[in-house]
């Protein structure tokens, strides 16, 4: 068994693959490298064969998007820990040295996220991660340097090492045993938030989620799907409502899910507002999307849900209307009600 693997999942990528694949390859001396193809239409597995004979092929049988085509592929890798990559990350000299002193050191620690940067911006925080994410109440992800909109510039504000509610998918580092433990993501979701209902579920069973800022990647973001897409809009309201489903204490499950929707119907309006029709849209099919699934998903919980999992009530509240847009105001707001 290797000890650590880095999987980058790739589907018809060919040129991120030409421009990302040579610095993993150059500063992963420690891995065993592997491209998992989603069932590519374009010249992505041949590329890699002529181009990095090192780098191994996992072929999936169709485009299964994050969760399936990671749960497939790492069927067929055997490492004592997975380092899944977007296929749009650059890294940096010794990005996994400081990861495998983590979870050589730290039995307890499960999943680790590295310092993420735009690699467009290089001074500036990444939107998919940053340097590490939580949610509220109902919900809501955001990092330390990303809050909705607002990405801070990378001052150094958050070079440490400390624990966190979830890591982003974007360069995900995690233990095979868990991983397996966990069954993987949950394939349902195809893509987005499938990285955070993870790490809920790793929580729930007492594993713990660090961030690590000694580890620096760059990150394209929205290389695959880009921000603004419907699709991605849908994805991420229906995936939040059945990670809430699954991972929500007993207590208070439908008022904080009804809270929810009711939230996700002002962001509708904003939408209508803003004249992005299409956005609304997908937010209904979203809801109808969850009204047709949320039994299913009912009947999988689990019989212990870590009940403290929120870091604020909400997030939305504090951005919008108490206009706290920077995790360390929200942090010191909650710190000064704590006292």
């Amino acid at each position: 068994m290797d000890k650590i693997a880095v999987v980058i999942l790739n589907w018809n990528g060919v040129k991120l693959l030409e421009q990302f694949l040579p610095s993993i390859i150059q500063f992963s001396k420690e891995a065993k490298i592997y491209v998992a193809d989603n069932a590519s239409t374009d010249d992505s597995v041949n590329f890699v064969r002529q181009n990095f004979p090192s780098v191994e092929i996992v072929k999936n049988t169709g485009n299964y998007g994050f969760a399936k085509g990671y749960n497939d592929a790492l069927k067929h890798i055997d490492a004592e820990i997975y380092a899944l990559v977007n296929s749009d990350i650059e890294v940096t000299e010794n990005w996994l040295q400081p990861i495998l002193h983590t979870f050589d050191s730290e039995k307890q620690t499960a999943i680790i996220q590295p310092k993420i940067l735009d690699f467009k911006n290089k001074e500036y925080f990444e939107y998919a991660g940053a340097a590490g994410g939580f949610i509220d109440k109902y919900g809501f992800p955001f990092c330390r340097g990303r809050v909705f909109e607002t990405i801070e510039k990378d001052n150094g504000q958050y070079d440490d090492n400390c624990e966190l509610f979830w890591a982003s998918g974007a360069c995900f580092f995690i233990r095979k045993d868990v991983y397996d433990e966990l069954e993987g993501f949950d394939e349902s979701f195809f893509a987005h938030q499938e990285e955070i209902d993870l790490c809920w579920r790793a929580a729930n069973e007492g594993h713990i989620i660090k961030y690590n800022s000694a580890s620096v990647v760059y990150h394209v973001g929205g290389a695959t799907l880009q921000q603004g897409n419907p699709k991605k809009t849908f994805l991420n309201f229906r995936n939040s409502l059945l990670m809430l489903v699954k991972n929500l204490p007993k207590k208070g499950l439908f008022f904080v899910i009804f809270f929810r929707m009711v939230l996700d119907g002002v962001a509708g309006i904003r939408f209508l507002t803003q004249g992005k029709f299409k956005h609304t849209f997908a937010i209904l099919k979203a809801h109808f999307s969850f009204y047709c699934i949320s039994l299913k998903y009912l009947r999988q919980r689990k019989d212990f849900q870590i009940q403290q999992y929120y870091t604020v009530k909400s997030v939305v509240y504090l951005y919008y209307i108490r206009k706290l847009t920077i995790f360390k105001e929200i942090f010191n707001t909650i710190q000064n009600i704590k006292n």
